[in-house]
């Protein structure tokens, strides 16, 4: 939850206040910059830096922010975050769905993509015991059926992992995003690291010496 300090930038960004505006951008820059590169396919970010993505969100967040933030301080982040999802939905488009710039596989956001990278930390982030996962990245095989075993989770139960151990978003932003209460983010995480920890035990007694 906000602290007293950005509740009260973001009433003042929301009346126009450049000052508080340049803070709260500045505040979130990181957390921007780490949602960006959970999701950005990998041949994108050879040709595309997050940081950059991050400047135009900002810029763009920069001219306006929305009255009704005032009253809902607490949706600052999201809304900028959406501008980011927004931006980055449309880098995806235009240079994986028309394969421009020899980048030639579909990759969709709306489907729930996730780079390799990205589903190997959120898998070494749910079953880190200390006994392996960190060598799981260099074994193709386990890549393949660790995405499988993401992909059988009910999609709303895995976006909530994604938001909650990669993009480290709080329970209550995780809630507002999805539309559901603080409860049903606990019950729908707890339930997909069960699942997925059942999915993926076999690999943790594989990977042992």
């Amino acid at each position: 939850m906000a602290d007293s300090e950005t509740l009260s930038l973001v009433r003042q960004a929301a009346r126009g206040d450049r000052a508080a505006i340049d803070d709260l951008l500045t505040r979130h820059r990181g957390q921007l910059k780490r949602m960006v590169a959970v999701r950005m396919d990998p041949r994108l970010a050879a040709r595309l830096d997050p940081s950059d993505i991050v400047q135009e969100v900002l810029a763009e967040a920069a001219r306006s922010v929305p009255a009704d933030l005032e009253y809902d301080p607490g949706r600052f982040y999201l809304w900028l975050r959406q501008i980011a999802w927004d931006r980055l939905s449309h880098i995806h488009r235009h240079h994986v769905r028309t394969a421009k710039r020899s980048v030639a596989r579909e990759a969709d956001l709306g489907a729930g993509y996730l780079p390799d990278e990205s589903v190997m930390t959120l898998a070494n982030c749910i079953m880190a015991d200390g006994t392996g996962p960190s060598r799981w990245a260099i074994r193709e095989e386990v890549r393949r059926r660790v995405r499988t075993a993401l992909a059988d989770l009910p999609a709303a139960d895995r976006e909530v992992l994604v938001l909650r151990y990669l993009e480290q978003l709080s329970t209550r932003e995780t809630a507002a995003l999805l539309g559901l209460s603080e409860s049903a983010v606990k019950s729908r995480q707890l339930r997909a690291i069960q699942r997925l920890e059942r999915m993926l035990g076999d690999l943790r007694k594989d990977d042992q010496p």
